[in-house]
């Protein structure tokens, strides 16, 4: 992620529908601040978000891998969010185990979570395509969440 994809990532967080699953709609502000924190990712830990792209270079999401605390535990997740354009259309399953390839294989991390809220049947799918067990439900910011795990 880059400074210049703030426009993007404002976008896709002041869709109400993209963001009812990812802790509501962003003011810009917030997403300004968000995109800081997960550049400072990078430099801190040598992975974090993308912004994803289609073939002609339109903005289509952004998904990766970055460190989480989760009831007070350091946790790397896989995270993605895609416009409503491209749901429907498997591109989250490929990124997720894109995603899982990367952290397990690439990285050696020992586990990667997915954080799900629990109404969101569509990407609970995706983790369970993907080999994530399902481990436990937890409160996180107000939200009833589910938390998958795959371990390398």
């Amino acid at each position: 992620m880059r400074e210049d994809h703030l426009g993007d990532l404002v976008a896709l967080h002041r869709d109400a529908e993209v963001s009812r699953f990812l802790g509501g709609v962003r003011t810009p502000e917030v997403t300004k601040a968000y995109l800081a924190t997960n550049m400072a990712h990078w430099d801190q830990h040598g992975f974090g978000l993308w912004t994803l792209r289609t073939k002609d270079g339109a903005f289509a999401g952004r998904a990766g891998i970055r460190h989480i605390v989760v009831d007070d535990v350091d946790e790397i997740e896989i995270a993605y969010a895609f416009k409503r354009e491209f749901w429907g259309q498997g591109f989250a399953s490929e990124i997720a185990a894109k995603l899982t390839d990367i952290g397990l294989l690439q990285l050696a991390l020992p586990s990667l979570i997915g954080i799900v809220h629990v109404g969101n049947t569509a990407s609970r799918r995706v983790l369970e395509k993907s080999n994530y067990l399902l481990e436990r439900s937890t409160n996180r910011h107000g939200e009833d969440v589910v938390i998958y795990r795959i371990r390398r």
